[in-house]
């Protein structure tokens, strides 16, 4: 039976040990003859073998692209958690390019003289069940909790899972005996005999006896890739192809694994066998109508949302599914978790219009747009809809130094940014935390740790290219259509999908940054003077400030941060010292670094949140004592875990008012608080509210109508109604402060 896999073909090589480099030497070998695998036996009580474990890992850093297994892994000498984590180390270290093949053990009294447990066959069976069992817990990374297992050969109490591999590394197992069998159909993703071991008939049986597992536990068999160790060639060359392409349709072999120690075997086979049994099995499948294997299970296929079209997916565009192994890895944003029905992810601004077409025809689905995922205000993921994660447009260009213009695409983190600019001796004010996606941070504002100086993020951008409701993708900037380019500044994120943002950035050298954690028992005059204290400061300083709900018998704290764009340290100093008479200093560090260094503090890997952000935000002119009043008392009563106050003017109210579609250029201070009960939290905030004049809609996650009119002015929002009204009048982008369109007006 041919069960449609695509031909993958490897190489089998001796770790022998009389000379070490020899058995990476046929790796790298294998790689350049262009084949897909190379897998080593795996013996340890063997001295003239190299330590297989060792040897991949080496084998992994000499090469690129070729994918690298043990054949197959001694189970019975290596605990199965400590196997899971190694693995799942290797596939990250090698950028996804371990398999795991495994065995339940032979050569028993070479075992037991290494200090490994003696087992029956059936007991080597059993043992193997629980052991695949714990690593795929321990891979399991998404999941909560440690791991708890008392089985009859290996225990787990509390384990912790990870690390996540960076690919759904598959299982193989090496099986020939009935039970063996059953469990490859039952739990494996592959088997891996050796065909010369194997009589006449026993691939057919055993692929029969896989199947009947795997359709007893509601799997399809064709999930299962066959897999086959080889000796060369009994005969001519065309007369190997035809043989080996015979097992692959009578027998379903999917991969075919050559013995071989030999540079000139290999390189035959890669160059001359391979394409050949690729071209004739092609041929035969197309006369006999073989569809190719889905490349999902039948518990992946099962895992799909209703309502989408799933095989209507634009062809090329990167999809992740519920059921795929990646999905827990962006299910979820930074704080805000999710279980969206599809993840688009497009690599250019024409794929990023074809996902944008699939979500159209579904428009009675959610639709959230991604860029890094830290989103607060935003609904960057849903439940049961479509999201376009943008996250493969990433990159980072300078197109004219003279100008210091860069193109950078959405899908970029502000920690790479910096650190690219950073080779030109160049800066970007650009929020708080190096993880935070391009995308959404410059279509909103953009606060960050040279505000004071430099401006707002959106002070910079020249131009956007956007990808509208429509599909069209257009360049603009304030020539080319002035009215969208000002609505895409604070307010993009209802007016299409930026794919690339031109800044024009700053010469920023080496510079001064502070932490300073201080008593503020007295809380309420503590932000009295520390905000006074900004707005004396020059305007190198911007200065952010963090504070928590008091804990019992322990004074208030408040922790500082401030960055003085000056490369003197007495300068450095001398700008901090009035920030260092606020009060008692508990704790203090100041260095000189560089603006790279200061967003390089951030985590770009995969984000698991949970649950609903609770934010709220406003936009301060001054921290009058009333204000700070209220702050106090919002903390003393426990119902903001987390309060933060960044320091705007200077240049940023240097911009004119109505400028960009960001407004409230004039407040000084832009304060953001988190809680855990909407209710407790709202009661202090209506009346801080009183105190502000709007809210800064990249910090607060509420949903109430209001909430539009407080972050847009009637003039800002008159205007962007129009420009909606134009660019999306039917409402396509409306997940994240939905301005409605202007209603009898049409593009």
């Amino acid at each position: 039976m041919d069960y449609g896999h695509p031909l993958r073909f490897g190489v089998f090589i001796t770790p022998a040990n009389a000379q070490p480099q020899a058995p990476v030497a046929l790796a790298r070998h294998a790689e350049t003859s262009g084949l897909d695998l190379v897998t080593f036996q795996d013996h340890p009580y063997q001295p003239a073998f190299l330590d297989t474990w060792t040897l991949l890992s080496y084998a992994a850093a000499q090469t690129e692209s070729i994918h690298l297994a043990p054949n197959v892994l001694n189970l019975p000498l290596r605990p199965p958690l400590v196997v899971a984590r190694a693995a799942a180390s290797l596939d990250l270290l090698s950028g996804g390019r371990f398999d795991l093949g495994l065995g339940s053990g032979a050569f028993w009294d070479a075992i037991e003289a290494m200090g490994g447990r003696r087992l029956t066959p059936g007991q080597a069976v059993s043992a193997l069940e629980e052991a695949i069992g714990l690593i795929r817990q321990s891979w399991d990374a998404a999941t909560r909790g440690g791991i708890f297992e008392e089985g009859a050969y290996y225990r787990a109490h509390g384990a912790k899972r990870g690390p996540r591999p960076a690919h759904d590394i598959p299982i193989w197992l090496g099986a020939y005996k009935p039970r063996m069998l059953a469990l490859t159909g039952r739990l494996a993703d592959g088997w891996l005999p050796s065909h010369g071991y194997m009589k006449p008939g026993d691939l057919a049986a055993g692929n029969a006896r896989i199947d009947d597992a795997a359709a007893g536990v509601g799997r399809d068999p064709h999930e299962i890739r066959r897999l086959l160790n080889i000796g060369g060639p009994s005969g001519d060359v065309q007369g190997w192809v035809e043989q080996l392409a015979q097992l692959t349709l009578d027998d379903g072999i999917g991969t075919f694994i050559l013995a071989a120690d030999d540079a000139g075997s290999i390189q035959a086979f890669g160059e001359e066998i391979a394409p050949a049994v690729r071209e004739l099995v092609a041929q035969e499948r197309a006369g006999r109508g073989i569809a190719p294997a889905s490349t999902r299970s039948a518990a992946a296929l099962a895992a799909r949302r209703s309502g989408i079209a799933y095989d209507d997916v634009p062809a090329g565009l990167h999809v992740i599914e519920p059921g795929d192994f990646d999905y827990a890895d962006v299910q979820s944003t930074y704080m805000r978790g999710g279980e969206p029905g599809i993840v688009l992810q497009p690599d250019s601004p024409a794929q990023v219009a074809a996902a944008l077409a699939f979500a159209r025809r579904h428009s009675d689905l959610p639709l959230a747009v991604r860029s890094g995922g830290h989103g607060i205000s935003g609904r960057s993921t849903n439940d049961g809809g479509i999201v376009i994660d943008l996250r493969r447009l990433n990159d980072i260009e300078v197109i004219d130094e003279a100008r210091r213009l860069v193109r950078i695409g959405p899908g970029a983190r502000w920690m790479e940014v910096a650190a690219v600019l950073a080779e030109h001796g160049w800066a970007l004010s650009s929020g708080d935390y190096g993880a935070v996606g391009v995308g959404g941070l410059a279509t909103a504002g953009g606060i960050g740790w040279l505000a004071r100086e430099h401006g707002l993020t959106i002070d910079h951008v020249r131009a956007v290219e956007v990808v509208l409701a429509d599909g069209m993708i257009e360049r603009v900037d304030a020539a080319s259509d002035p009215e969208l380019f000002w609505a895409m500044r604070g307010a993009g994120a209802n007016m299409g999908i930026a794919t690339a943002f031109e800044f024009e950035v700053d010469e920023v050298g080496p510079l001064g940054f502070a932490r300073l954690v201080f008593d503020a028992s007295d809380t309420a005059d503590f932000l009295v003077r520390w905000g006074q204290t900004v707005q004396a400061a020059p305007r190198e300083v911007t200065s952010f400030l963090i504070m928590g709900p008091r804990r019992p018998r322990q004074p208030q704290v408040a922790h500082v941060m401030a960055m003085v764009d000056r490369s003197e340290p007495d300068d450095i100093v001398a700008a901090l010292q009035p920030f260092a008479q606020l009060g008692p200093l508990l704790d203090q560090q100041v260095q000189l670094t560089s603006y790279a260094q200061v967003m390089s503090n951030a985590d770009i890997g995969p984000q698991h949140g949970a649950g609903e952000p609770l934010a709220r935000s406003a936009q301060l002119d001054e921290i009058t004592p009333a204000a700070a009043s209220l702050i106090e008392g919002m903390l003393d009563a426990g119902d903001s875990y987390f309060f933060q106050i960044r320091s705007v003017g200077g240049a940023v109210a240097d911009v004119p008012e109505d400028a960009t579609a960001y407004a409230h250029r004039q407040a000084a201070f832009s304060a953001v608080a988190f809680g855990a009960d909407p209710q407790r939290l709202d009661v202090h905030w209506r009346e801080l509210a009183a105190h502000a004049r709007g809210v800064y809609l990249s910090f607060d996650s509420t949903l109430r109508p209001e909430r539009i009119g407080e972050a847009f002015p009637p003039a800002h929002l008159a205007r962007l109604r129009a420009i909606k009204a134009r660019v999306d009048p039917d409402g396509v982008f409306s997940d994240n402060f939905a301005i409605p369109p202007e209603e009898g007006v049409t593009g």
